[in-house]
């Protein structure tokens, strides 16, 4: 049977819970017609790039599908028609990798980094002498103080 990766986004308003269930209907529907289910990956609650049916966040499922090209259009079919899917994208690949993919790799790697330390913090506002100054400090005042004694007798008069 040809092998296919299968990406699809959930709306944000549903639960992990929920979510968990559409990806185990269609597990059960793909087994009952002979297919399997070789990797399955729970990316999380993400980002959007632009808006889908005024969504900003989805969540994002991978799928590694070993089945009939049938049943996998039935599943297409069903998937489209539910609302809580906002899109769906399905590969036909050579091979599914067993490794996590990229997009989980790359999430550990990020929280490992952001745990360790971090570099020396900067300045606040208070701390760089920029918060609070006196009026004396302030250069239009210093220029003042220091104009020459012949121009200041002459400001005078």
């Amino acid at each position: 049977m040809p092998l296919y990766e299968t990406v699809l986004i959930a709306r944000n308003d549903i639960s992990q819970q929920q979510v968990d269930a559409i990806v185990d209907g269609i597990v059960a529907q793909i087994e009952a017609d002979g297919g399997s289910v070789q990797k399955r990956e729970y990316w999380g609650l993400r980002t959007l790039s632009y808006r889908i049916k005024k969504n900003r966040k989805g969540h994002y499922v991978l799928l590694g599908l070993d089945t009939k090209s049938d049943t996998l259009k039935e599943v297409e079919r069903q998937l489209s028609i539910n609302e809580d899917i906002l899109r769906l994208l399905t590969l036909r690949v050579d091979e599914i990798d067993e490794a996590p993919s990229p997009v989980l790799s790359r999430k550990g790697d990020d929280r490992g980094e952001r745990g360790g330390f971090r570099g020396p913090k900067p300045a606040g506002r208070f701390e760089s002498g920029r918060g609070r100054r006196s009026s004396e400090d302030r250069e239009e005042y210093r220029a003042r103080d220091d104009k020459p004694a012949d121009l200041a007798d002459n400001e005078a008069e």
